[in-house]
């Protein structure tokens, strides 16, 4: 049998979070949809009238409804701009504030149960950074090598924008990080084995994205695939920033560096523009973008083979 050995996990069965599987998920839901209406302010204040335009513009009459399908389509649609976009990305702050909170007077954990740890914190952010942007560049330059995309520089880069596009995912997969892994999978971690809480918070983490324009089964798996590398990762160096790290500099070298659609949205300022030269979604990931194909898929099942081997040398995986 595998064991795991996690600092975070032994300080996390201290909590007062129950025993049971199943109230603990409906506690995580709870927490969940009050971040999403707080993260949800600040966005609406500010698509509340384009929305209403594009609605017009459609020549809805009063009453008159629209599919799921058609709306998703509209809010992305106004979503898209940078002066909405931005801030939408640094509102995901309440997720890392509501869930610490949560988890530190609902639970009765420690912080460093999260992860959040002050040793080491700058060597693993930054460790983190360069994982993620290699990744991500191996995903890409696998997908153009196969015929799948072609890459191009783009011309009068506004890289005050792309530096302000940082400042947002560095709040966003900050935020991912702390709810899933830091809240989700360590409450879960505390009082069931390591695979009993890689799924859960996995599965969970992918479906928090079914809404997402393309969202299918590839995507279902390469989401829950990044779910599991960066929940490894985070127990490999017993703290949150380096996953906090890979999770913002993968969006942001996907987006801003490429000009890939990260996990739907719509294209934005970028070094360079990436198009499907494929009509194959298996190749290219469709509307979801390049997270959506099968060279996402290869990328982080080579990259949790390697940590899972890390965890062994280190000894955090012990057999017996």
């Amino acid at each position: 049998m595998m064991k795991v050995r996690s600092g975070m996990f032994d300080e996390s069965s201290k909590s007062h979070a129950s025993s049971k599987l199943v109230s603990m998920i409906a506690a995580f839901v709870i927490v969940f949809l009050v971040i999403y209406l707080f993260e949800a302010v600040v966005p609406s204040i500010l698509t509340m009238k384009p929305m209403m335009e594009e609605f017009a513009n459609m020549g809805l009459e009063e009453g008159e409804t629209i599919s799921f399908a058609e709306s998703m389509k509209v809010a992305n649609k106004v979503s898209a701009p940078p002066a909405v976009m931005i801030p939408t990305l640094i509102s995901t702050v309440f997720g890392t504030i509501i869930s610490m909170v949560y988890c530190r007077f609902g639970e009765m954990r420690s912080l460093g149960s999260m992860g959040v740890r002050k040793k080491k914190l700058v060597p693993h952010y930054l460790t983190g950074l360069g994982i993620g942007a290699v990744l991500m560049t191996v995903i890409v330059l696998l997908s153009a090598l196969f015929g799948a995309q072609k890459i191009s520089f783009c011309t009068g880069v506004n890289f005050g924008l792309i530096g302000l596009y940082w400042i947002g995912w560095f709040f966003q997969g900050m935020s991912e990080e702390f709810i899933f892994r830091g809240y989700l999978m360590n409450t879960v971690g505390g009082k069931h084995n390591y695979m009993i809480t890689l799924t859960v918070s996995s599965v969970a983490f992918a479906l928090a994205h079914a809404a997402n324009p393309g969202f299918g089964p590839l995507v279902f798996v390469n989401l829950a695939l990044f779910a599991v590398f960066a929940g490894l990762y985070m127990i490999l160096t017993d703290d949150i920033w380096g996953s906090c790290a890979i999770h913002s500099i993968w969006n942001c070298t996907q987006g801003n560096l490429y000009g890939i659609s990260v996990s739907g949205t719509n294209e934005m300022e970028s070094v360079m523009k990436t198009v499907a030269d494929s009509d194959s979604k298996l190749l290219t990931g469709g509307d979801f973008g390049i997270e959506g194909s099968i060279f996402t898929t290869i990328v982080l099942l080579a990259a949790s083979a390697i940590v899972l081997y890390l965890m062994k040398k280190k000894g955090v995986i012990e057999m017996s």
